[in-house]
């Protein structure tokens, strides 16, 4: 689904703002790059905000290159994340820190289920596209070795794993019993089912039939607003102050508009896309919040506003026809990518957003 065609963009303007996009991010003649590479073969994703390398923005980038043919850059992507974010010891060993220094050093010894998922279905992607080589590039192999790792940690009575094996949901840490709305990829899972090992495919079925179940429970019934942090039954977890909407809660909306392209439109899908973009139609860009889940603003701006607008708008994958969705549409495509420090997860989530709804967010 070509969405952007639909609305009347003709293909040499989608192929341009997608060009451009991808320049604005990678190329190292760009002022506004946060791709950076290293005399090793390597590359990383910066955040720009917070001046580190995160398993998120490094497994996005790998994403966006598989995405866009780009092997080189997918390769020297991963390979800095196994030389640098791989952890071989201790409990969370098999994992991946999430977030080491632009110098390769970690800050962090634990991980962030969100990079393990998309580390694990770009590297699925990367050996459809391209076929495996030798370690660490036997892709297909990598993804399945990880996938185990998530599911089986903690068997053995050493670490713990990425998601809970009583419900199925992924955790936001693999430590703390809770979890992040914005990590529920079902449609990601739908595919692990397919590839991972025969012996997981069975979990992977079932957290993505728990995960189709915890969403719409997660989205507020009038709002379709998701928190940050939330308890296996939806609710709000306010652990740290998270509980509310703010930046991680936007991935929603693009991830349930990428889940009706790839598995298909279901009518709760509809509804949460219908709410959220409803919730925010009409509102000035520059004065948004964040918000109760259930729309109460609160005194804190948004931090990230192009990354909003651009989800908002990947939600129209799977929302109503109607002028809400067009309204959605138009501000997403009138707003350029951000510039200045907080440009990384703007970017991410706008470049995202962009091929998801040129229909060049597949599935290979």
């Amino acid at each position: 689904m070509n969405l952007l065609a639909e609305y009347g963009y003709s293909p040499e303007e989608i192929d341009r703002r997608i060009e451009d996009t991808w320049y604005s991010i990678f190329d190292p003649e760009s002022p506004d790059r946060f791709y950076f590479e290293s005399d090793d073969e390597t590359g990383y994703m910066m955040d720009t905000g917070n001046f580190d390398a995160r398993t998120e923005g490094m497994s996005y980038g790998m994403m966006m290159a598989v995405q866009m043919n780009r092997k080189d850059v997918f390769d020297r992507l991963w390979k800095w994340s196994m030389k640098h974010m791989f952890m071989t010891e201790g409990k969370h060993a098999g994992y991946f820190a999430w977030s080491c220094g632009t110098d390769g050093t970690k800050n962090a010894h634990g991980p962030a289920p969100d990079g393990e998922e998309f580390f694990a279905l770009a590297l699925f992607f990367a050996s459809s596209r391209w076929g495996d080589g030798s370690s660490p590039f036997d892709y297909s192999t990598q993804a399945k070795n990880l996938l185990k790792t998530c599911v089986h940690r903690g068997e053995d009575g050493v670490g713990v794993p990425m998601w809970n094996p009583d419900n199925y949901q992924i955790k936001f840490v693999p430590d703390l019993d809770f979890t992040d709305p914005s990590y529920h990829l079902p449609h990601f899972y739908d595919i692990f089912a397919e590839r991972a090992y025969p012996e997981d495919r069975e979990f992977w079925k079932k957290a993505a039939s728990a995960s189709r179940e915890f969403l719409p429970k997660a989205c507020h019934p009038e709002t379709g607003l998701a928190p940050e942090y939330a308890n296996y039954d939806g609710s709000p977890n306010f652990f740290n102050g998270h509980g509310d909407f703010y930046s991680d809660s936007y991935r929603v909306a693009a991830n349930i508009g990428l889940e009706a392209v790839w598995s298909g439109p279901r009518p709760d899908l509809t509804a949460i896309a219908d709410r959220i973009q409803s919730f925010f139609d009409g509102k000035d860009s520059a004065d948004y919040r964040s918000y109760r889940i259930d729309g109460t603003p609160l005194d804190l701006a948004c931090l990230h506003p192009v990354g909003l607008i651009a989800t908002n708008a990947a939600a129209s994958l799977a929302a109503s026809p109607g002028p809400v969705r067009d309204r959605a549409i138009a501000l997403f495509w009138n707003t350029p990518p951000r510039t200045g420090e907080r440009r990384y997860y703007d970017n991410c989530l706008y470049f995202f957003s962009l091929l998801a709804l040129s229909g060049r967010y597949r599935v290979y």
